[in-house]
């Protein structure tokens, strides 16, 4: 079975670069932090101050599921292009409004963020698709 890439994934690359941006962005946001709270390298975490706590966690956060949503975006866009770039830009938003609101230096104002999930299970979703499509089973 061939694979055609659409046009449309094109959508999808954009979606996966413009993420490399909010990525960099915690990351400035982390060492803006680090300069303010007096955080040395290669301290992790602060036992003094929680806030500076709150802007390392959103960023490693991230981080740790940053690999799955770009392995869900980039192969469940191969057979539903357009969908997947809507749900990756969905989910990259999630992420910022997650890391604003925990920047406030309250933890649970990240929760502001959960409705990315949306986004993630419907990239599952069209990597599943996928999958089935190339075992021929749908």
């Amino acid at each position: 079975m061939a694979i055609e890439i659409l046009p449309e994934f094109g959508y999808c690359v954009l979606v996966a670069v413009g993420s490399v941006f909010i990525v960099q962005w915690m990351g400035i946001r982390v060492g803006m932090a680090r300069r303010k709270f007096g955080v040395k390298y290669p301290t992790m975490y602060s036992d003094k101050d929680d806030k500076f706590n709150c802007v390392q966690r959103a960023h490693q956060n991230t981080l740790e599921g940053y690999p799955v949503f770009l392995m869900l975006l980039l192969l469940g866009g191969i057979p539903h292009p357009t969908l997947a770039a809507g749900a990756g830009a969905l989910y990259q938003l999630s992420r910022i409004v997650y890391a604003l609101g925990y920047y406030t230096g309250d933890p649970s104002k990240r929760n502001r963020g959960a409705f990315g999930y949306l986004g993630l299970l419907t990239l599952l979703g069209c990597a599943i698709s996928l999958g089935l499509k190339l075992l021929g089973w749908i």
